[in-house]
């Protein structure tokens, strides 16, 4: 009963998400810790969907920090969706899962690199372990897309 009162808080902050499992592996049957996948689709930029693989412990008070993240356009990205994201230096979330019951969260966040028409997701835990933030990066470039715009060069 204590292990379902725990893990309410977590599937709460999860089905906020909008994400979905798509793979579960053992690290083995002592360890009870499983490597887990989770895809997930750009809120704004529905043509971009982000496979994420984090560590989750079920039977422990906190996860472990790691994991990695890979973006891939999966559908059409148009200039109007460009237009409506954050285009600040430090990009806006745009996933977010709870890590721990320590305030320990994974994040997804969305930055636009302008000069060169790329997004970038990068995904990091915000509390500080065994001396660093862990994190991960993926782009993905709008070249081939509606949102690509052809720069004008002088000879």
């Amino acid at each position: 009963m204590k292990k379902r009162l725990l893990l309410l808080p977590a599937m709460m902050l999860l089905g906020a998400c909008s994400d979905s499992e798509v793979g579960d592996v053992s690290l083995g049957l002592f360890t009870l810790k499983d490597i887990k996948l989770h895809s997930m689709t750009d809120p704004i930029v529905t043509g971009v969907t982000c496979h994420v693989a984090s560590i989750e412990a079920d039977l422990s008070l906190s996860d472990p920090s790691d994991s990695s993240i890979a973006c891939r356009q999966t559908g059409e990205i148009t200039p109007q969706m460009i237009a409506q994201i954050d285009k600040s230096k430090s990009g806006e979330v745009v996933f977010k899962q709870s890590k721990s019951v320590f305030f320990k969260a994974m994040k997804v966040r969305r930055i636009y690199d302008a000069e060169h028409q790329t997004l970038m997701y990068l995904s990091y835990t915000t509390k500080e372990t065994s001396g660093s933030f862990k994190h991960s990066l993926s782009t993905v470039p709008l070249w081939g897309t509606q949102a690509y715009s052809e720069k004008v060069t002088n000879p």
